[in-house]
This record gives structure tokens, sequence and C-alpha cells, in this order.
């Protein structure tokens, strides 16, 4: 039996990555503050344009050509002992911290192609699938046409499904014969990305199934119900067949309108850019991946983000995306109230989504998504986390997948 771990030999080398790039990132906020202590700006309006000059630059660009050739030679010399000691099974505490990981800095994992970078992949009690349909046969010698497919939020992973011994999909499988299968995903990248390989990595799994598919479900967490609503308008942009198998989605805490604690921290990068003396600090707000600035306000689609900059993207560049007509929709909200609309639910909501925006619900018409009220649940006392867990919301779920 293979070994495990909670660090991997490839850890090592992503972790040294990792720390080079912050001793960059950091050296660079230093001098930004250098330059503009030096430069007498004034305490209000934009910092002095340029960088540090003469022995005070040249010891800084020292510092950043020191450190990424250290960083280099750490990297060459790992290499060879990465290929050596091979790969280990993972453990389940390993896969938290790393999409924890991949939710917050996702997109730059990918963009310097760092070890912890998740890829996209379907999975099985934890383990990866290989989606042919030999293959899935045997991971499912029990498969059932009746295929569930779960999509956990922003900083979590497949595992993350199992709380306080619950699992939607295992109990769903136990009383429906549902089969589930796990997406796997990084958080990270733009809701709209994961959801154009999303759907085409279902065209495969639904023409691969070992047994004819009655039925396709999905259920999803968080930002999973933004990836699953966006990939349905990409499958119908790419004529894909999948859809047709579609017959129920399920939302779960889904920020349809967005979530206040992403525009929370857009508006603190806006307050420190009001001095040139805090100005630098702004880098460190900003280390905010794709995914989460896409939660703003719910962004589904590639023109919701192209041609804005990530961190200034304002409400007007929000598009209306109803869902799909011919499938059932049902959503699940929660409140840490004792009823909508005490304190604890205006302040708090979920603790990270409000009723209205997991509920579908705007004042705009051509944004609210009509979700009917048979289709809605309102969970009191409950957090955003509670609802992976809570038996009153399960045996909704139940419902609507039974009938």
């Amino acid at each position: 039996m293979s070994a495990k771990s909670h660090l991997h030999p490839s850890d090592l080398r992503a972790a040294s990555r990792l720390a080079v790039d912050a001793i960059v990132g950091l050296t660079d906020l230093v001098e930004a503050m250098h330059h503009n202590i030096g430069s007498r700006s004034a305490p209000l309006g934009k910092p002095a344009r340029g960088t540090t000059r003469g022995i005070t630059g040249f010891a800084y660009r020292t510092v950043r050509g020191v450190t990424r050739m250290v960083g280099g030679g750490i990297d060459a010399a790992l290499a060879p002992l990465v290929a050596l000691l091979g790969t280990r099974d993972s453990t389940s505490a390993r896969d938290a911290v790393v999409a924890a990981l991949n939710g917050v800095l996702g997109d730059y994992l990918a963009d310097t192609r760092n070890p912890l970078a998740i890829s996209m992949q379907w999975h099985s009690r934890g383990q990866p699938l290989t989606t042919d349909r030999v293959a899935l046969a045997k991971a499912f010698p029990a498969a059932t046409g009746k295929v569930l497919v779960l999509v956990h939020g922003l900083c979590m992973g497949d595992q993350q499904w199992l709380r306080e011994g619950h699992d939607h999909g295992a109990a769903l499988a136990r009383d429906l014969g549902h089969t589930p299968v796990y997406l796997r995903y990084n958080s990270g990248l733009h809701i709209s990305a994961n959801a154009r390989e999303m759907t085409a990595m279902l065209e495969v799994l639904v023409a691969s199934w070992p047994v004819p598919i009655e039925e396709l479900s999905i259920l999803t967490h968080s930002m999973g119900g933004l990836v699953a609503r966006s990939a349905c308008h990409y499958a119908k942009l790419a004529s894909h067949r999948w859809p047709a198998k579609l017959r129920s989605l399920v939302f779960l805490g889904v920020p349809h309108h967005g979530a206040p604690l992403e525009r929370g921290g857009h508006w603190v990068d806006t307050i420190l850019g009001v001095s040139p003396y805090t100005a630098p600090f702004m880098r460190l707000g900003k280390i905010r991946s794709a995914g989460i600035t896409d939660l703003r306000f719910g962004d589904l689609r590639d023109e919701d983000w192209q041609g804005h900059e990530q961190n200034k993207r304002s409400k007007a560049a929000k598009h209306g995306l109803p869902l799909p007509a011919e499938i059932r929709c049902f959503a699940i909200a929660a409140t840490t109230g004792r009823k909508q609309g005490d304190l604890n639910d205006r302040m708090l909501g979920d603790g990270l989504v409000p009723i209205a925006s997991a509920l579908g619900q705007h004042a705009n018409p051509e944004l609210d998504l009509a979700i009917p009220a048979n289709r809605q649940w309102v969970g009191y006392e409950m957090n955003h986390m509670e609802l992976l867990s809570s038996a009153q919301a399960y045996a909704h779920i139940r419902t609507w997948l039974t009938h």
C-alpha cells in the first residue's frame, strides 16, 4: 500500500517558489513606500510615479536579483529529488489546505505552474477518476442511471462535502439510488474558466457512463452553484449533449448576486488608495484570486470580467443570465438570525451570503432568477457551512430530487 503523508515531495519545491515570490513582492512593497516617503508626497492624493534611484534603487534591485537567483538554484536542486521520491497518496488534511490555498491564490499558482495548482478532475471517495467506460465501470461496479454531480465552493474540495459525519451525496445514494461523482477544481480561477472546463468534462463523463443515464442532477454549494450555472450557459453555446440529461439543479448558499465579504475587501483597497503613504499596502489587499473577485457581483461569463481591471469591476458590468428554462432549479439559503430581518440576519446573513442573493432574488427583473417559492427553503440559526450537514436541508433536497 502506498504511503500517505501530509507533505508531498513536490510540496517542498512549490513552497520554495512561493517563498521567493513573496520576498520579491515584499521588496517591491517596501521600495514603493520608501519612494513615496522620499518624494515627500502630500498626505492625500496619488502616489509619486517611478521607483527609487541611485544607491537605494541599486540595493532593492540587488535584493530581488539575489532572491531570484537563490530561488532558481533551490528549484533546480529539488527537481531531481522530487523525481526520485515520486508521488504519494494525499491525505484529506493536505487536500483541505491545498484547496484553501488555491481559493486564495489559485490563478497565480496556475499562471506560475506551481505544483500546488489544482487541476480539474472527477473524484469518488477521495480518489481521481479516469473517464473512459471501462475505468468508470470498475470504479462504480453498482453504477445506476441516476448520476449526481456535486460541485464544491470557494477554498474547498470534494472531500469537504463530508461534514459532521454527513455527506449529501452519500445520503442520496443510500436513499434514492443516485451515483455521486464529485468535481474537484481550482476555485481561484475565473468562474467562467472553470465552467468551460466543467462542461467539456461533463460531456465526456455522460458519454462514457457505464450504464444508460436516466437523469442527471447537479448539487452545488456556494461558488459551485455559479460554476454550474455558467457551465449550463457554455454548454448551450458549444451545443453539448449533456444538458439534455440534466433534470435538477440544486443551490446551497449560492451567492447568485454576489457576496458582501468580497465587496468589503474591495472597499478596503479603495480606502488604502486615498493616501500615497498607504497606497503600497493595496498590493496586499489585492492578493485575491480571480475566483474571489468574481464573487463580488456573482460574475458568470467572460464578458463580465474581460476588459475590466480585476479589482475595479463595478456593478454596472454585471449581466443577467437566466436559469435554464427546461431545468428544475431549487435554492436553499441560511441565516444566523432567528427570523428573516432580525439583527443577525441583516448584519451577518449566513456569514457569507445574504438570503436574497442565495435565493436569486433581485429588485431588477432582468437579474431576478424567479425561482418558485415551492422550490426555495431558508434555514434559520444556521451558517453557510452548516448547509452541508443540516438534516433539514437534506430533507428538502431528498424530497425535491424524489419528485
